[in-house]
């Protein structure tokens, strides 16, 4: 099993801090631990997280102090299948440095993706690196707040030849004909090509957010985001959610791992 998911729903000088990831491993399951144990610990600790939360992410001027009178209700389920302008991602960027350091003197060389949402305040931030998703229900309406690192889109694609890499069909499009998606932490050997920077969405938290759902390519693959959501929100608790889109990927004949956060908000509308 290589696929990792973590919560944490904390406080900081009485700011209501959720923080949600999925982190699917790939050539082994140690970034993906590594991700799960470090990542949000050195994202809460940056100095500028609570006054500055984008500039823990990336390098950004936003200063969050509100509270709404919501319920955040979560539910996760992971099951193995059969078959920013100028410097960007600071935290996870570091993250990563600090887990090849880790890893400097072992034989292997395995990777993760990281698909994240942190919500502070009015804001929910969405930082992804890789092909896991993040997709919110909001008034009805299904969207994606991250897209998905694959080496044939054309920015991607573009940014790997500049710096020297290749991209090449092996099954699929391929970093170096080896790795099917052109962002991850760890892969030390496509580092210069393979970055762990990750993209940013930012997306104002009213009373029209109704559910998030983050999961591995392994569900994706299979299910539609209106799909996902729509169940995501339609379900007695997020954990029955969770628990039903993986066994429908599964059923499906998803190839792949699969992790499933659902986040269910409830809002006060009576205060």
């Amino acid at each position: 099993m290589e696929d990792f998911y973590d919560v944490k729903l904390t406080e900081i000088d009485g700011q209501a801090i959720s923080l949600f990831g999925v982190f699917d491993g790939h050539g082994g399951s140690r970034a993906a631990e590594y991700l799960r144990e470090h990542l949000f610990e050195n994202l809460l600790k940056h100095p500028d997280f609570l006054t500055d939360t984008k500039l823990a992410i990336s390098i950004s001027s936003l200063q969050l102090y509100c509270r709404l009178p919501v319920a955040i209700i979560v539910g996760a389920t992971t099951c193995l299948s059969a078959k920013l302008e100028f410097k960007t991602g600071e935290t996870y960027q570091k993250t990563d440095t600090d887990f090849l350091e880790s890893e400097a003197s072992a034989f292997r060389d395995d990777g993760s993706t990281a698909s994240t949402a942190i919500l502070v305040g009015d804001r929910l931030y969405v930082a992804n690196v890789g092909d896991s998703r993040a997709v919110i229900s909001k008034a009805g309406k299904a969207m994606a707040l991250s897209e998905d690192h694959k080496p044939n889109r054309i920015d991607e694609r573009k940014r790997i030849e500049n710096a020297g890499g290749i991209v090449i069909w092996a099954g699929t499009w391929r970093v170096g004909g080896v790795l099917a998606m052109s962002r991850a932490f760890g892969n030390r050997l496509l580092k210069p090509y393979v970055v762990a920077e990750p993209e940013i969405q930012e997306e104002q938290f009213s009373d029209e957010l109704e559910c998030l759902v983050l999961a591995s390519d392994g569900l994706w693959d299979v299910v539609e985001n209106e799909e996902a959501v729509s169940l995501g929100k339609s379900e007695d608790t997020p954990e029955s959610a969770a628990r039903k889109l993986t066994e429908i990927a599964y059923s499906r004949g998803s190839a792949d791992n699969i992790t499933c956060i659902v986040v269910q908000f409830h809002h006060d509308k009576t205060g």
